[in-house]
């Protein structure tokens, strides 16, 4: 295979995510609309800060209670880790099997989309075929 990473995204402007100011009120609504069980988040200046899941927004809610909270200080930055637009495909794959979508983000952090899990299968299923 010689695709690099470009080849499996999915830019920004067709991925549901976050902005860290949003309350936990405001993501709980956009995650219930989404239907998605794990949403990236960006801050302001559409650097990514990490991936938010259901079970974040349970926890803090069963530790804290407030739907008021930015969700910047409930987001797990060690989950579903990010790898560099130039990283290598290898790495891509391996970091795919831990989670359902890899974030990609720049040389300055931005992030610029995702790689499903689903796209990198149907590929190599495509590549069989």
């Amino acid at each position: 295979m010689n695709q690099n990473v470009l080849f499996f995204i999915k830019h920004k402007s067709e991925v549901k995510y976050l902005s860290a100011d949003m309350t936990v009120y405001q993501a709980l609504n956009e995650m219930k609309e989404y239907k998605y069980t794990a949403v990236p988040v960006i801050n302001y200046d559409g650097s990514y800060l990490g991936t938010i899941t259901e079970g974040d927004f349970l926890w803090y809610i069963m530790n804290d209670g407030s739907f008021h909270t930015k969700i910047k200080h409930v987001v797990r930055k060690d989950f579903c880790k990010p790898v560099n637009v130039n990283t290598d495909i290898n790495e891509l794959f391996s970091q795919s099997l831990n989670q359902n979508f890899v974030p990609i983000i720049d040389d300055r952090y931005i992030f610029i989309g995702i790689v499903t899990r689903k796209k990198i299968l149907e590929q190599l299923i495509s590549e069989r075929t």
